[in-house]
């Protein structure tokens, strides 16, 4: 349980990170700083993934508490064809693709910090962490058109 709380509190270090390298896009001293449908739909999507995730994480501590670490977790991912599937799917999309799409297109948007995503996927869950992006990239296009009208 020591490990759940360790990483609830290092999601919520990734989460400060990611108001705190966006905090000029959270101002309202900007036309168009109101949240949008689209942007409000990002944060159900991103609580709605994070509380799943966690509810299932902290049921696979309860039900391996001598056996729960990154390695085991990965291990029950590929238990079988199907868990394999899914597993291979996303470790590859979180663990590759996510960190390069962030990295790579986020400072062409202009967007700052953009390692936060990566590791606040490590400790929040992939949906959120892909959600906040989406919701970066939303408000950085919006905050942009306002500075060049």
């Amino acid at each position: 349980m020591l490990s759940l709380l360790i990483h609830a509190a290092l999601g919520a270090l990734t989460i400060g990170a990611f108001f705190y390298v966006n905090a000029h896009l959270y101002r309202s001293d900007w036309v168009g700083s109101r949240m949008t449908f689209l942007e409000g739909l990002y944060y159900v999507l991103a609580v709605g993934s994070v509380c799943t995730g966690w509810f299932f994480n902290v049921r696979y501590v309860l039900a391996y508490p001598a056996d729960a670490s990154w390695v085991h977790f990965i291990k029950m991912l590929f238990t079988n064809p199907a868990a394999s599937s899914v597993g291979q799917d996303i470790v590859v999309t979180n663990v590759f693709l996510f960190p390069l799409w962030t990295m790579i297109d986020g400072p062409r948007r202009g967007l700052k910090g953009t390692w936060v995503y990566f590791t606040m996927s490590l400790f929040t869950s992939f949906g959120f962490a892909m959600a906040l992006y989406l919701v970066a990239q939303e408000r950085q296009a919006r905050w942009l058109a306002s500075k060049n009208p």
